[in-house]
């Protein structure tokens, strides 16, 4: 058996899995065991009990995907995926001594350094048994960002999902059925946590929150779980379908509901699930900066059920948004794998987390999102919904139901792609399965394959603890932390605390005249003020326009509206007006009339002038002109132009249209070699079938001759009928020209094999060009800015907004609106 080089195995787009297996020898072969990147589009399943190999198998895929630079989210409950991070290079004992088990080395009578230098040993050697070196683990650190999360815990990098239900973006809201089953899948998640079994359809408690949640996300404003607990107490409604509220659910048991949410929000147990980075599947996937992609592990080992149930329902669902937002694509965009589905996915009752799960597995594939899945429990799945997958990973099972379970599942998804399998083969492959040693069943490839996994280049050192985790993290939280305290500093400084004193006593006035036929407007207060405390309005102005891009290079032809916000600060209008303003990505809520609880402070008397008005929409269009831009971003490489947010966002576009392009000139170089090959191959088994035909006649022949000559010999010893010597020497000659005929059938074939040979130097030859050109290392992106067309600039006359604000007793000045909304940078791209 050979040891295959990087250059057999490396190939683009290709995972190299392990080698080919024949049970009936119980031998490793040769053949190696590659599958295209693409199959994983249509999502794999990987089945095992424990000691089959299942974990290593799912490993190496996943570290597979990393080295092709595919984005990986990992769900992981046991704690086995943190040695995705265990990867040694230098494959120095020292390096796994932190993580060998000290027991083991107690039962072996030899010391824990010894025993790490026992394992780097079996490391290095089983690695390079597979062909792997310490380079290719390089490549692997190189290719990903790797960190772990812990959700609801320090111990990892935290992770919350509990601040705040965020609204979904406007895209999303164009879809009614996706919104609602996304506020179903999240208040049967939040329901599961406070322990409450509820039935979309039936529960009060579910459709009530359900109803709280349409009504502000309808709105375009996110909710916080502590304003959730105020407006379970008073819902923004009076009535529920066509039931008054009270009559619907009383106020003595809204009131218990909210003081059920409010009891969990407020356990000690609970404070960590508000801390952390907030849940976002895009920076999960890359890196928010460089756009790099990223091999997330979560963590939920320490949480319990109803946590994890919870956790799993919103991160199940944040994942389906995610990919509704997304183009589609047959080529592998990135890949979401969960350890021990079983729970999350059961045949027969429904939890929260398995409409979600049933909905990614059928769409998300058209989007390049491949779902890996793994379990030791195959009776906990519901096979009909693994109809979807595409590829099947079978180890070894535990019990003869296991195994017929297996079956019915498998054979149920290959006759949902039209292909035929045979129960009884496929029932003899598995019982004869070991350790390490698979079935798959792969859609894309036809027949089932039998292999063993190659060794994993992580050191599978099992579960880790949390202080390993937590060192492992070390570094990456504290980035973190720094990360999100800039984010929540920003979110508390008022742009006012570098304008103007911290303490200000402004005198409230009454209602000023303001000159007919400008209009003005009252924000309404999103936050309570405080007792004692003197309300009263601060004036800003308030100015919307539409602005015109056309990019034909990015294929953009798009209007966008720009909404802004001038704040007077002590009184005073801005000099340079509309460029000390801020964008506002949507409105807040406003009334057309004061609140008689507010005063109102100064207002600049250029703004009681009605030109002063006419004056700024004027400025207003000539900013937009000037300030508004639309960026996009170019790629020589690709001589293309994508919009996006930001540059990271635009790497990450364009790195997909780059393996988009690169698994299309993949298709069309291997078809280019298959009209080559094929014939070639053919030709080959014809020639193999000469030589063996040409070799049996010319034993034939020379067994032939050999009988007549020895007649020939005894004829004439012993007298009889006999063969003339004459007739043999003929046989000779015949033997002799076979013999010529089957040296030329072997030099026939010979040539013919050298031609496959030059014809596979060929193929490597253009793999390695295509592997230079389609590296995206070397994807270079350039921004470019572009100007709207001044004839399709649009502004309407701005308005007076008033803006709520409250000052205690101490003169101190707050703000009582969503500053986020108001306050934040102007965005030059609209």
């Amino acid at each position: 058996m050979s040891t295959p080089s990087a250059e057999v195995y490396e190939k683009l787009a290709s995972f190299y899995l392990g080698r080919h297996f024949d049970l009936e020898s119980d031998k490793l072969l040769d053949d190696l065991l590659m599958v295209d990147s693409r199959d994983f589009c249509t999502h794999a399943l990987c089945v095992g009990m424990t000691g089959s190999g299942k974990t290593g198998l799912c490993i190496s895929l996943l570290e597979e995907a990393a080295i092709d630079k595919v984005p990986i989210l990992c769900v992981d409950p046991k704690g086995d995926l943190g040695n995705l991070l265990l990867t040694f290079p230098d494959l120095r004992p020292e390096d796994f001594e932190k993580y060998i088990d000290h027991e083991e080395a107690d039962r072996k009578e030899i010391s824990p350094r010894q025993l790490a230098e026992e394992t780097a040993k079996r490391w290095r050697d089983g690695l390079a048994s597979w062909g792997q070196s310490p380079d290719r683990i390089r490549k692997l650190k190189d290719s990903v960002d790797m960190a772990i999360y812990t959700p609801g815990s320090t111990i990892g990098i935290p992770l919350t999902v509990l601040k705040t239900f965020d609204a979904p973006s406007e895209e999303q809201s164009r879809d009614p059925a996706a919104v609602a089953d996304r506020i179903t899948a999240s208040i049967s998640g939040l329901l599961a946590l406070m322990g409450i079994e509820s039935d979309p359809m039936t529960s009060t408690e579910h459709i009530l929150l359900s109803s709280i949640l349409q009504h502000v996300w309808s709105q375009g404003k996110s909710l916080p779980l502590d304003q959730m607990v105020r407006l379970i107490q008073k819902p923004p409604f009076d009535r529920v379908g066509v039931v008054d509220l009270d009559s619907f659910m009383s106020a003595a048991d809204r009131n218990k509901l909210a003081l059920r949410l409010n009891n969990i929000l407020a356990s000690p147990a609970f404070a960590s699930w508000l801390e952390g980075e907030s849940l976002s599947i895009q920076q999960l996937l890359y890196t928010k900066q460089e756009g790099r992609p990223r091999l997330s592990i979560i963590s939920i080992a320490h949480l319990s059920d109803p946590e994890r149930m919870f956790f799993m329902t919103i991160l199940l669902n944040e994942l389906l948004a995610w990919v509704r937002t997304q183009s589609g694509t047959s080529s592998l965009r990135a890949m979401f794998y969960m350890d021990e589905i079983a729970g999350y996915f059961p045949p027969v009752s429904n939890p929260p987390s398995k409409p979600p799960m049933m909905t990614l597995l059928k769409q998300s594939r058209a989007f390049g999102l491949g779902i890996v899945l793994a379990t030791q429990n195959p009776m906990d799945l519901d096979y009909k919904g693994l109809a979807n997958i595409g590829t099947w990973f079978l180890g070894r099972l535990q019990t003869e139901r296991d195994k017929a379970r297996v079956l019915d599942g498998l054979i149920g998804a290959a006759g949902q792609s039209g292909q035929s399998l045979d129960r009884a083969t496929l029932d003899r492959i598995l019982s004869g399965l070991k350790s390490r040693v698979f079935l798959m069943n792969n859609v894309h490839q036809g027949a089932p394959s039998v292999f063993q996994s190659r060794w994993a280049m992580s050191y599978l050192a099992g579960p880790l603890s949390r202080p390993q985790i937590q060192e492992l993290m070390d570094a990456k939280r504290s980035l973190s932390q720094s990360v999100v305290e800039k984010s929540d500093d920003h979110a508390r400084r008022s742009p006012v605390d570098a304008s103007s004193p911290s303490r200000s006593s402004p005198q409230s006035r009454p209602h000023p005249a303001i000159p007919a036929g400008v209009d003005e407007s009252f924000v309404v207060a999103s936050s309570p003020a405080s007792p004692g405390a003197t309300l009263v309005y601060r004036p800003a102005i308030y100015a919307e326009g539409t602005v015109h891009f056309v990019v034909k290079a990015a294929g953009v032809d798009t209007w966008k509206e720009i909404r802004c916000l001038l704040q007077c600060r002590d009184g005073v209008l801005p000099g340079d007006n509309w460029d000390a303003s801020h964008a506002l990505a949507h409105k807040s809520e406003w009334a057309s009339k004061p609140d008689d609880a507010y005063g109102f402070a100064d207002v600049p008397n250029e703004l009681l002038n009605k030109a002063t008005y006419r004056s700024l929409q004027s400025q207003f269009k000539d900013y937009l002109y000037r300030q508004v831009t639309l960026t996009t971003y170019h790629s020589p490489l690709l001589t293309a132009h994508v919009e996006a947010g930001n540059e990271a966002d635009a790497r990450v576009q364009l790195a997909h249209r780059l393996r988009e392009a690169r698994d299309a000139a993949m298709e069309k170089l291997r078809e280019k070699y298959r009209k080559r090959v094929e014939p070639l191959k053919k030709r080959i088994q014809a020639a193999d079938e000469r030589v063996d035909r040409e070799r049996s006649q010319s034993r034939t022949s020379m067994v032939a001759a050999g009988s007549s000559v020895v007649g020939a010999l005894l004829g004439g010893l012993l007298g009889g009928r006999r063969t003339s010597m004459s007739t043999a020497a003929r046989g000779l000659g015949h033997a002799t020209q076979q013999s010529d005929d089957v040296r030329r059938a072997e030099a026939a074939r010979e040539e013919l094999t050298r031609e496959m040979q030059l014809l596979e130097a060929d193929l490597q030859q253009d793999l390695d060009k295509l592997h230079s050109e389609y590296d995206i290392d070397w994807l270079e992106v350039k921004p470019v800015e572009h100007s709207p067309r001044k004839g399709d600039l649009k502004s309407s006359p701005p308005i007076l907004l008033w803006m709520p604000w409250q000052i205690d007793a101490d003169g101190q000045a707050s703000e009582l609106y969503d500053r986020e909304l108001y306050e934040r940078s102007s965005q030059r791209d609209g």
